[in-house]
Formats: C-alpha cells, structure tokens, sequence
C-alpha cells in the first residue's frame, strides 16, 4: 500500500499494539502531526518533553508494556534526556522517536539540529537515525523487539525531517533478523542444580529480589519459591510489590534507608539469594563487608551485572522466566523439609527486625510523613498504585507503603530524577485506569514538572497528588543537618508559593492539611472523591528518614535513632 513516510510510521506503531502515544509536536514533524490528526491516533499533550517521556516511563512500568514518546527535533530531542536515563538504568522499555533535520541539513549546525544518536549512545539499549523511508519499518519493528526483548530499556529513533513526507510501498515485516541479538536469554540447568545443593546445605538462607522480577514477571515464581523455602526475604526498592508486605518473614527493603531487619539479615545469612538485581551501592554499603558470612547467588539475566559490583560465588545467567521455574521444580524434588529447617531463622530474623521497626515519634498535633503514609496505605487496597518522585518522601514511601503486588510502587530507583513523580503517575493512570493512582511528592520535586497538573485536568486523569511539604529539599537537608552541621545552604524553599493555589489555577482541586485530627477527618474523602487533586500536606521540617546507612559505611553501621 502506498503512503507517506508518517502514515507508514503510524502504521507500524499500529502493527506493535501502541495504544496511545505521547507527544510534543514541531517543525520538523508537523507532517507526523498531521498525520496523527488525520488518523485518530490517541496521544496526550503534556506540558514539557519531560513530562513526555516520564509519563511514557510510567506507562510502561504499571503495564509492563513499550511505552512511546514523540519528540520534535533539537531541544525537544534533548529534552528527553533525564527521562530516557531515567529509563535506562532501571530498564525500563520505551521506544522514543525524534523528528531531524532534512536530509541535507545533516551535519551542518542547521537550526534545532543535535546530533540524537551521539547523545543518547550512552543512555539507551540502541539507537537509530533514519535517513531512508524504506528503512522505516524494520527500524521500528527491531527498536520495539529490542525494548521489550532481554533486559528492557528505551531505544531511540531518530527521523529526518524528509522522510516523513516520502513515499513508501509500506509493508510491515513479519520477522525481524538481528546480528549477534535474538532475544533469547537460556539457562545452564546445572548451574541451577549447584545453587539447590546449596539451599541443601545452608542453614540461614535469605531471599533479595529486585526489579528484574517485576520485569520479567515472575513474582509468581518467586511468591512459590518462597513458600517452599519458607526462609526470611527482602528486596530493593525497584522489588518492591515482588513479595507481598504482609507475607511471613518479609524484612522490607533493604539498604541505606532500608529496614534494621532486612540489613541486618543481610549480614547474617549464610546464603543471599539474589534474584533480578544489580547490587547497587545504595543496597551494598560498603561492598567489602556486604553479606560477609554469606555464600552469595545471582540469578540474572544481564551478563553485564554479573560480578561487576560484588563478587558472587554461584550465578545462575539467564531469564528469569526460565531458571526460576526451574529451580522452584528442583527445589520440590528435594526431600529436605526446609520450612522447618529454616523455621527458627526465619523467626530470629523478623524479631531482629522489631527491635528497631520503622516508625515515628508523634508530636503535638503535627503531621508526621510516616502517620500520613501509612494511613494513606491503610486505606488503599490492591487496587492501588503509588508512585514517587525522588527525596524524603520516597524513601518514607517506601518505608510505610505496604506494595503487595509487582507494579504497585513505582519510582525512580537508579538514578533517583526529581520531577518524575507526576508525569509518571499521569501515565500509570491512562495504563490503568481501572486502578487508583496516588503520587508521593516533595515541594522540591513537584516544582520540576509542576505544568504537568494542567495536562492532568485538561486530560480528566484522576490521580491523587500528596504533597509531603516540609519547606526544604529534604533529603539534601538531612545531609546537612547530620554531616554539615546544619548549614542549609541552597535547600531551604521559604517561598511564598501556594500549592493549593497553583492546582486550582491549572484546573484541579487543591486542599492543606496542617494538623494530625485532619487525616481521619479529611484524607479518607479526598482520596476517595472523583478527579484529581493535590493535598499539600505539612510536615516537620527537621524531620529525618530513619535508619540510615551513612555513605561508605557497612550495612551493619546504622543511624537508628537521634544518635
């Protein structure tokens, strides 16, 4: 069938299941636009490019499916930079289109030109600049294989101007033949059948799951695995969701903000067995005495994180989907009763958890962030999704939100972008919108992408923005208050800025809560009405996220209290 370069474009987003695009228009694809138009395509308009690819991030990380951002040339290009980052290291899988300078502008400095593929080389799992409209199909037909296949992430896709308006003998490819790629992750199953001696023979085995269970959808697998074993589990931040928060022996996430329990099982076990992670520093401490009891295994996919921050001693390389199945079969052929076996450390271990759980000192009638999340998670069911932007408030989120499913906590873990939070909730919301979607954000961090709240009411996206409004950056204050003698240097936000105001300005309710009575008197409504809405809610200012694992200390080394 003939027909223009952008109608072959949309074509092929037809062909991979695209549901709804979202898009910042420009010069340079005017005639995608158009084409957009002419054909009905569902697309949001945000604010700000920013807001764009976030928003697409989100999308994908509540449906497991290829979110799809558009772009115009130059700045709107490299404004999708922090999102694709964003993206990239918690491998998350987006497919980002960019629109280019004609064919003969190419290189020559010409007006909004940047060079999209040099610029993104680093942060995506491939990129590509089409320059020939015949190239077009099997250029998106291998971008969304690639997003989606292996361990997920974005992948860029660069457009000259020109070809939008070429003409094409359009045919989208059934198969696709990628050099050295497939796709295919398989696992060795003795490497699998080494780690259940090892199960055999431990006696204090400890669970740690992280985002590559969410990925690649094995939170099932795993949930079994755990009931056979029936040994104490933790996870990352990105594994939040993987096991329920109410499951026996569940410690709560683990690492510099994570639980007493959690850590100090960590350092006790005599066997990690790390599922679908990539042992940030934020989650080792001080790598050299990082489980330093412990025979350590890494079930991954990525042959990239295999020793490259800790040193394991069994790896089981490959997809999830395929090894951990496996070993859940091995493990049920084994005639060891392991509940019992591992009833007693599992028991140590929650009770060592108890001797400093999360929590917080009431005071007056102020609103403490933990009194104000857990009462929001009290009250919200599986149903719900929580999304965060980046501070204080997510790592309290973390703390007092109990996720019971994959997909339930959504944040921005790797590289911890301030200004995700919004746009990022407004794309889990169109992902599911039979869900309820509430944002955990700062007063620092809802400024980044504030203009978000008008695309939110322009849109009718019911989401429920909680601002945690302590009148600092807050994570940059705690630092300061605890290693630079309170010298609040460039963190203080004494503005005379209204929330409350600005949403309503912008088309969505607003309300304040000052006071502690105001949660059971006015929080359960909110949340529970219909459409959006922003509730600023105040908190102490000098109030820090406990415990604590200061930088380049062990696991072991924790800040627990006012000490």
């Amino acid at each position: 069938m003939k027909m223009n370069g952008a109608r072959a474009l949309l074509e092929c987003l037809k062909n991979e299941g695209v549901e709804i695009l979202f898009l910042y228009p420009g010069g340079v694809i005017l005639k995608l636009a158009d084409e957009i138009f002419l054909e009905n395509f569902p697309y949001i308009l945000p604010g700000h490019e920013q807001g764009a690819v976030h928003a697409a991030d989100g999308y994908a990380r509540a449906s497991g499916k290829v979110g799809v951002v558009i772009a115009t040339s130059g700045p709107g290009a490299a404004n999708l930079v922090t999102g694709i980052a964003t993206a990239n290291i918690d491998s998350i899988p987006l497919v980002c289109i960019t629109g280019q300078v004609a064919n003969p502008a190419i290189g020559k400095d010409s007006f909004q030109e940047v060079d999209v593929c040099g610029i993104t080389a680093p942060i995506t799992k491939h990129n590509y600049l089409v320059k020939d409209v015949n190239e077009l199909p099997r250029v998106v037909k291998e971008a969304f294989f690639i997003a989606r296949t292996g361990r997920p992430g974005p992948v860029a896709i660069d457009i000259a101007a020109d070809v939008f308006n070429a003409e094409i003998d359009f045919e989208y490819p059934d198969e696709i033949n990628l050099r050295g790629y497939n796709g295919k992750n398989p696992v060795t199953e003795s490497d699998v059948d080494e780690v259940v001696k090892a199960v055999e023979a431990c006696e204090r085995p400890l669970i740690f799951c992280g985002g590559g269970v969410t990925s690649s959808d094995t939170s099932d697998d795993l949930r079994k695995i755990l009931a056979r074993l029936g040994c104490p589990s933790t996870s990352t931040l990105m594994g939040l969701g993987c096991i329920d928060a109410d499951t026996d022996g569940f410690l709560g996430f683990a690492g510099m903000h994570g639980s007493y329990g959690a850590n100090m099982a960590i350092q006790a076990c005599d066997l990690l067995l790390c599922i679908g992670m990539r042992f940030s520093d934020r989650v080792t401490g001080r790598v050299v005495d990082f489980a330093p009891n412990a025979k350590i295994v890494h079930f991954e996919l990525d042959p990239a994180e295999m020793n490259k921050n800790v040193q394991v001693d069994l790896k089981v390389l490959g997809d999830l989907r395929e090894s951990l199945p496996l070993f859940k079969n091995k493990l049920d052929e084994s005639l060891t009763n392991f509940a019992e076996k591992f009833s007693a450390w599992k028991n140590q271990a929650v009770a060592k958890g108890w001797e400093h759980p999360f929590s917080w000192q009431d005071e007056q009638d102020l609103i403490k962030p933990g009194a104000l999340i857990t009462k929001i998670s009290s009250i919200c069911d599986e149903n719900t999704i929580a999304v965060t932007d980046v501070g204080q408030h997510q790592m309290w989120a973390a703390q007092f939100f109990k996720a019971r499913k994959p997909r339930q906590f959504l944040t921005s873990g790797g590289l911890g972008t301030m200004g995700f939070g919004l746009p990022a909730a407004m794309g889990a919301k169109l992902a599911c919108p039979d869900k309820n979607v509430v944002l955990f954000t700062g007063d620092g961090s809802i400024m980044m992408n504030i203009q978000e709240l008008a695309t939110i009411a322009d849109n009718n996206i019911d989401i429920k923005i909680v601002i945690v409004h302590n009148f600092i950056l807050g994570m940059v204050g705690q630092w300061q208050r605890l290693f630079y003698n309170h010298h609040y240097s460039a963190s203080e936000l004494k503005y005379k800025r209204d929330f409350v105001k600005i949403a309503q300005a912008m088309g969505v309710r607003g309300y304040r809560l000052t006071k502690a009575e105001e949660l059971d008197d006015d929080l359960v409504e909110i949340l529970f009405s219909k459409g959006a809405a922003v509730i600023d809610v105040y908190v102490p200012e000098e109030e820090n996220v406990l415990p604590m694992v200061p930088g380049g200390r062990p696991l072991n080394q924790m800040v627990l209290g006012k000490e």
